[in-house]
Order: C-alpha cells, then structure tokens, then sequence
C-alpha cells in the first residue's frame, strides 16, 4: 500500500507541460530518426536504424539497434528536462550476454546520465545512474519480460523521486540524487541485444 501510494503522489506533481511523441514512421528506413543523436558508452559499435516491422504496435516502421556496444544509446535532441515521464514500447528480439531494452533520462551526454531498463535475459527491471562512463546500480526488481514480445517500460522523475513500471506495473519506487537538473531523453540497450523500439513518449512537468 505505501508503494501505491508514493506512486499516486509522484504521478500527481508531474503534470504535463510539453508532450512528444516519436513512432518514426516518418523517418526514412534504412537511416537514424531525423531529430536524434545515436552512439554509444563505452567500446563497440552499435547500429541504430529505423526499420518496418509487421508487429509494431503502430506500423510500419519502428526503431533497431542491431549492433554490440557496452551501452547503446539513442536520444531526441529537442528534449532538455530535468523532471517529467519517459515511456517506450520495446520488444527483445534476440542477444547471448544481454536481451535488453530501456530508457535514459537527464542526458547530458554518452557519459552521464540515468537509466532503466527491463532484460528478457536476466527477466528483471533495474535502475542505474551512470558517471564519467562508470554505470552504477541502484536497484534490482525480478520482473517478467518475454523475448519476441512488445513490452511498455514507464519512468516518472522528479526532483530526487524515480518510479519505474513495466507494462503498467510499478516495480522501482525510490529516490537518488546523483543526477540533478536537466537533460535529454531517449532510449538504451546493452552489449549484443538486438532491440526494437516503438511508441516514444516524454511529458515535461509543468514549469520547464
């Protein structure tokens, strides 16, 4: 009951300011989406393409990272917020050391920033804050997350308080202050997980 409730009040003091939506079926396939920066933390070489998908939730086209890196990442370029809602459909397609999809916010650049994501591997959903390219634990969920299958992953932040759900559920309500005022928001794999992505949605709070 208490994690519901801090759920409700941290949902109640993001109210939406501005709302962007990105299902890249605008973009040209083959290419990265128009209005977003593509690389990497760490070593590798990852392979960001927009591509057409019959499952998407909405076709055709959908976003894929296809290549191996310590930490692919992908952002919008006009997102600058320090607190707000980020939520993405994500569907794991196939990976040896990782089946992983997730979120970045407070992007300030490849080396600093948050992270959550949902693994299909490890069938978890975890929290990270990522320093100087150093990624950093702060918690662990078991979580079910199916390979093959679209999934929803939900981070609401504000001020200290992050709230992480997947697929509507709440599984990470906890606080953190090691990445403070604003930054982009975008989306993130890990090593050798080929990952879809579809259906990006952030919601600044009311006042930025």
């Amino acid at each position: 009951m208490k994690a519901l409730l801090f759920s409700a009040s941290l949902l109640a003091v993001v109210p939406p300011a501005f709302s962007a939506t990105t299902n890249f079926d605008s973009d040209t396939v083959g290419q990265l989406p128009a209005g977003w920066t593509c690389g990497k933390t760490g070593k590798g070489h990852p392979h960001w393409t927009v591509e057409t998908d019959s499952s998407a939730p909405s076709r055709p086209n959908v976003l894929k990272q296809a290549g191996t890196a310590t930490f692919p990442w992908c952002v919008r370029n006009d997102i600058e917020g320090a607190d707000g809602v980020v939520e993405v459909r994500f569907k794991p397609v196939s990976g040896k050391e990782d089946q992983a999809g997730g979120v970045v916010w407070r992007w300030k650049n490849s080396g600093n920033y948050y992270v959550a994501r949902a693994n299909a591997l490890e069938n978890n959903v975890s929290l990270y804050y990522t320093v100087d390219g150093s990624r950093k634990t702060i918690k662990y969920v078991p979580a079910p997350v199916t390979l093959h299958t679209w999934h929803t992953l939900r981070v609401t932040y504000k001020g200290d308080a992050i709230q992480v759900a997947l697929d509507g559920k709440p599984y990470i309500d906890t606080r953190d202050t090691h990445i403070a005022g604003p930054g982009k928001a975008g989306v993130w794999t890990k090593a050798d997980s080929v990952t879809l992505f579809d259906d990006f949605i952030y919601t600044a709070a009311a006042g930025q």
